[in-house]
């Protein structure tokens, strides 16, 4: 009798499990990003997606559309909305076998701000955040901030919430996307949704793909380096290290404490080699894969310090333009809009001021890099040279850095008129005699922000660089030097942290340059 007992005991348990298990796994659910408060982009069919049972029906209902679709094998439905209006708060509501609500949702302008600390710098650390913070009862802006961390396969459901601006909540929104966003939405006067998917100290590789960047023959030493790591990880070894130098750290902290200094940052734990954030493609796996395919306007990326200081094979700055390229491509051929608008901005100041005319570092190089990389259609950059601190990587006024993004995107995504898109962009050059002509875009009131115009050097075939002395003739500069007279070549703001000080009639910095790049 107890054996019978306990198989019919069994049996029961199987019957009730194979009862109740469906109900469960029908239950429609949606990504993070899919949520109260969200914003969701005008003029553009929109995308809602999520998962259920198999062949489970789910019907999307919103400002008095309905689309159905059914869930696929693998669970996963999508429906895409026709174009939505802009107007009062609407519900979306999801209906399969189950029913969930989506409330406060907005139609208005979507972007993204990606990359690492200075796109994840909140507005709290910004300069006048006492001002900024009262001034931001501002509900018609959102922000989601994409909190999921690395992973080594792409990532589905996201991690996050959609937060109304307001005094509260602003201290924690990306202060470039915030500052980005606000003049979007005083200039356009819609409501705009902000996403932040950002990590501080990571290189680019980690936010691309790892389809899109692993056979590039440039970053073959990269991706051998990493391989390498991995293979030769000792976790217990790791952790036997990580605890001497803790015990290391707990005497010298205790004794920087007790002669009134600074302690030293404590070791970071060991993490395994394929989970770090700085290995190709684990970001774009846990923070990017999430949101594709939310639908957005386009992208804002502020990234670049971690590879113009990094000496990691394939990964340095002399392959920069080539990653970002990458990058746009990726992410744009992942979302299927078309090259939607893509800006990022240009490093600014940093390290200690150069007395030397010309010096070449990772720093020069990305920007450089980064200048190069207009040439993708639909791109543009923000110049900020003047707007960084040259002892703090993370300079507080991001005001300047959101407005001049902002600008780029109101005179070319949203074609507002009298918005200058960018600072002067060297546009070629011509030696004439003892001088140099250089040209420019973006060079309407031409001027120097001082009373003389500084931050070019010039060269002749020997490659010796002088500083140079320069004039202005219109939209041109003229540049020479008394003792040189064959010159060949002329750079401009070449330096970390240059005394350069050329700007157009809007005030915006011209973009370091030289002409004799490769």
């Amino acid at each position: 009798m107890l054996a019978v007992s306990r198989r019919s005991s069994w049996l029961l348990v199987v019957v009730l499990f194979s009862w109740i298990a469906p109900t469960a796994w029908a239950d429609v659910r949606l990504p993070a990003v899919i949520s109260d408060h969200m914003v969701l982009q005008q003029d553009i069919a929109v995308p809602i997606w999520g998962w259920a049972d198999n062949g489970e029906e789910v019907t999307i209902t919103i400002a008095g559309q309905s689309k159905s679709a059914k869930a696929g094998a693998d669970g996963k439905w999508l429906v895409k909305l026709d174009k939505l209006p802009i107007g009062e708060p609407q519900e979306l509501v999801v209906k399969g076998k189950n029913i969930l609500k989506v409330a406060d949702v907005l139609v208005g302008e979507v972007w993204l701000g990606s990359g690492q600390s200075n796109m994840a710098m909140p507005v709290s650390r910004s300069k006048d955040f006492e001002a900024e913070q009262a001034a931001a009862n501002l509900p018609n802006i959102r922000m989601f901030r994409e909190s999921s961390g690395p992973a080594t396969e792409p990532q589905d459901g996201g991690s996050g919430k959609w937060e109304v601006c307001s005094p509260d909540t602003v201290g924690n929104y990306s202060a470039t996307a915030f500052f980005f966003g606000r003049e979007l939405h005083k200039t356009l006067k819609v409501p705009v949704g902000l996403i932040n998917s950002s990590v501080g100290g990571t290189p680019i590789e980690a936010w691309t793909s790892n389809a899109a960047q692993k056979d590039l023959a440039e970053l073959k030493p990269l991706f051998s380096l990493w391989d390498n790591k991995t293979a030769t990880y000792d976790p217990d070894k790791a952790k036997t290290q990580f605890e001497k130098q803790s015990a290391e750290w707990r005497i010298a902290a205790k004794k920087a404490r007790d002669d009134g200094k600074q302690p030293p940052r404590p070791p970071l734990p060991p993490v395994n080699p394929r989970k770090d954030s700085h290995h190709p493609a684990v970001l774009f796996n846990g923070k990017i894969a999430p949101l594709v395919p939310y639908a957005i306007r386009g992208a804002i990326w502020y990234q670049g310090e971690s590879n113009a200081n990094n000496n990691r094979a394939g990964s340095g700055a002399e392959n920069y333009g080539l990653q970002l390229r990458t990058l746009i491509a990726d992410w744009r051929g992942r979302w299927g809009q078309g090259d939607f608008p893509f800006a990022w901005v240009q490093l600014p100041l940093f390290h200690k001021a150069q007395a030397e005319p010309v010096e070449e570092t990772g720093w020069t190089t990305v920007r450089e890099q980064m200048l190069k990389t207009l040439k993708v259609p639909n791109t543009g950059m923000a110049i900020t040279l003047d707007l960084g601190e040259a002892n703090d990587i993370h300079p507080k006024d991001k005001q300047g850095v959101g407005k001049r993004l902002a600008m780029w995107a109101l005179a070319k995504v949203y074609n507002q008129k009298n918005i200058v898109a960018s600072g002067p962009l060297s546009d070629g050059y011509e030696i004439d005699g003892e001088e140099v002509v250089l040209s420019f875009r973006y060079a309407t009131g031409l001027k120097a922000n001082g009373e003389e115009l500084k931050g070019f050097a010039i060269a002749g075939a020997d490659q010796k660089w002088l500083p140079a002395k320069a004039r202005i003739d219109g939209d041109q500069v003229i540049v020479w030097h008394p003792d040189l007279k064959q010159p060949k070549a002329v750079r401009y703001a070449w330096a970390d942290n240059p005394d350069a000080n050329l700007i157009n009639g809007a005030g915006l910095p011209a973009s370091p340059f030289r002409t004799d790049a490769k």
